[in-house]
Order: structure tokens, then sequence, then C-alpha cells
């Protein structure tokens, strides 16, 4: 047996093992849900230049039992709904959402109301607040929920709904496997006045979510994640484009934020399609089925995270065993494209300099007196 058939076994060996260790917390029991809350919310929602989706989840009520004030952080006025207020905010900082998020909490009474920060391409409902709320009422610093991309049409969108929903990077998944500082992601959080003090240093950092996240768990402090999915409702993606440029920032911010952590994206979050290449020109039957056992082990993964993120339909069912293969290779091309991306990130059509710990700096174009 050749050195590189037993370098793929290896490596399919402890994928796998990583993948089943996963799936086996995952089918715990669950533990039980933090007792409901109706504490009193401030529910902001920061943005920029919305979609016509965008706009539509704005504009749905929320049903939650308690008191509920949400409040569009924004430069722009769009239509809301009723009972939807408007705050307008043009921050001049490199991460605009906390800019926005630094200015309403300066601005808006927080006492006695539990904040919460939701993206506008979330569906926002009152079990989703009430699952937000209530950790940080019983004591966690930062409360997070995993986004859900539901009403997936395309290919494209199967791709995104793969890494988000039904592959190993869910962060239902990522949530279970964390050690240390925990996976977060800023679609939706609920902020303790401990998050908001640590919160203000961050106008200038791309993955504003995993930066605090770290300085919270290097203060002893808990991150908790909700019960209830943040569910992102899509469009029909037609091009490759968006996802792949979103999934490299991504990769970026992680190599900038958990420089340790960066390799393991294809060391076991996407082996699968190059073991499977490897396998196909080693012509090696033992790789070969490797690397089924461990295509095997990721589909239970990504049934239970379904089942897990509350699917509807059955069917689906059919459609999530291929969508996690898509995400591994959506994925592993965004990790393959931040390779030579490293030190420079491009964000809402600016370029800054990447430094540790996602802090962006401006990089300024070269001034030039033309020819002559």
């Amino acid at each position: 047996m050749s050195p590189l058939v037993l370098l793929g076994l290896g490596w399919a060996a402890v994928a796998t093992g990583f993948s089943a260790v996963a799936l086996g917390r995952l089918l715990r029991p669950r533990r039980v849900p933090v007792a409901g809350t109706r504490v009193p919310v401030l529910l902001l929602r920061p943005m920029d230049a919305p979609t016509a989706l965008e706009l539509e989840n704005l504009s749905r009520p929320v049903d939650y039992a308690g008191e509920l004030e949400q409040v569009v952080v924004s430069p722009y006025r769009p239509w809301l709904g009723p009972g939807v207020r408007w705050l307008p905010s043009d921050p001049p900082v490199p991460n605009r959402k906390v800019g926005h998020l630094l200015y309403a909490l300066a601005v808006l009474p927080t006492q006695g109301r539990v904040v919460l920060v939701v993206d506008a391409d979330v569906a926002v409902t009152g079990a989703l607040v009430e699952s937000l709320a209530a950790p940080v009422v019983a004591g966690a610093a930062l409360s997070t929920a995993a986004p859900t991309p539901v009403g997936v049409r395309g290919v494209v969108g199967w791709a995104v709904a793969g890494v988000l929903r039904h592959g190993h990077h869910s962060f239902r998944a990522l949530h279970e496997m964390s050690t240390g500082a925990k996976a977060v992601c800023g679609k939706a959080l609920g902020l303790s006045p401990a998050a908001v003090e640590e919160l203000q240093g961050l106008a200038d950092h791309i993955g504003e979510d995993l930066e605090l996240a770290k300085r919270l768990h290097a203060r002893g402090l808990e991150v908790a994640l909700a019960e209830e999915p943040a569910l992102m409702p899509m469009e029909r993606m037609h091009s490759w484009r968006p996802a792949l440029e979103r999934f490299t920032r991504w990769m970026q911010v992680l190599s900038s934020h958990r420089p340790g952590l960066y390799p393991t994206v294809p060391l076991l979050f996407t082996p699968t399609l190059p073991l499977g290449v490897l396998a196909l020109v080693l012509g090696s039957w033992e790789l070969a089925m490797a690397t089924g056992v461990l295509g095997g082990v990721r589909t239970l993964l990504s049934w239970r995270l379904t089942v897990l993120t509350r699917s509807s339909r059955p069917s689906a069912f059919l459609g999530v065993t291929v969508a996690w293969l898509l995400g591994e290779a959506l994925l592993l091309a965004a990790f393959l494209r931040s390779l030579w991306q490293a030190g420079t990130v491009t964000w809402r059509g600016r370029t800054y300099a990447l430094e540790s710990g996602g802090r962006m700096t401006p990089v300024w174009p070269k001034l030039s007196g033309g020819p002559g």
C-alpha cells in the first residue's frame, strides 16, 4: 500500500471520527430549554441597502407575548409595518453594522430591556425573540441563533443551505464541537450589558461576532445557543459569485480570528471531494471505501441537522443528501480562493488590510501624477 493511500486513509479516518462525534453529540437528549420569558425587549434591525425580501421580513408582525419595540437602524427610511420604528444612522466606521448598533444603544433607552440584534434577512418570530432573550435573562452574556435558510431553490441556494443548515459547518454542529470560545453567527444575537460593553471596541473589526465571543470567553462569561433557529427566507440565486464571495470573506475572517482553526477547513470540514478524487487518481478501493463511509456518516449528520432545524417536508431528506456535498464544494472553493486573498478583504465596496482579530485598516489607492 503506497504512502499516499495510507495518508488518505488516515485523513478519512480522522474526518469520519470528527463527524461521528458531532453526530453523537447531536443525538443526545435535548437539554431542557431555558424557561420562557416575557421580559421587555428592544429589537434592533441594522440595515443599509435592503432587498425586497428583507423589506418583507421587516413587515412581518412579531407575535411576542411581552413588550417589544422593534427599531430599524438605517441611513434610508424604508416602508415599515405598524409598530416598527425607524432610527436614521449613517456611521463613518468600517463595520457599519456595529456603528449602527452603537449609535442606537447610545440614544435609545435600554434600562430594564433585553437588547436583541437581528439582521434584516431573518424572519423574526415571537419564538425566536423568546429563545434569544431567555438565556440572557438567565445570566448568559450572549445568545445566538443558528442561521437556517428556508424556501431554498436552485443549485446555488442548496449549496448555501448545505453550508449553513445541512453540513458540518452548520452553526448548530459548530456549537457542539467548539472548544474555547463558542462559534457565533451575528445574524441573530441577544446582548447582555457585558456584551454591549465589549461591542464598543469592535467598530473597526470584521467578524465582530467571533471577536465578541472570544472576548466574553476570556472573561469567563457564557455564550448560549438559542433553541429556535434564525429562519432566513431565500430568493433563487442564479450566480455562484455572490455565494462564493460571501464564504470567501468568512474564510478570511476565520484566518484572522482563529488562525489555528483555519487549516481545519479542508482537513475536517471539506474533505469528501478531495478524498474521492485522490481515491480515483490512485485507483485505491480501500480509500474509496473509506471515503464512502465518511460520506455515509456525513449524510446521517445532515439528516439529524435537518430534524433539529425543524424541516417541515419529509421529502427534504432527499435534497439534503446532495446539499451537504454541494455545501462542502462551495466551502472548499471559498477556502482556496481565500488563500490568494490573504491579508486584505473587500467589504461593502471598500478594500481593507486585515489584521489579527479582524481589525480592518483602509487600503488607500496610490496617488499618481499621470503621464508627462
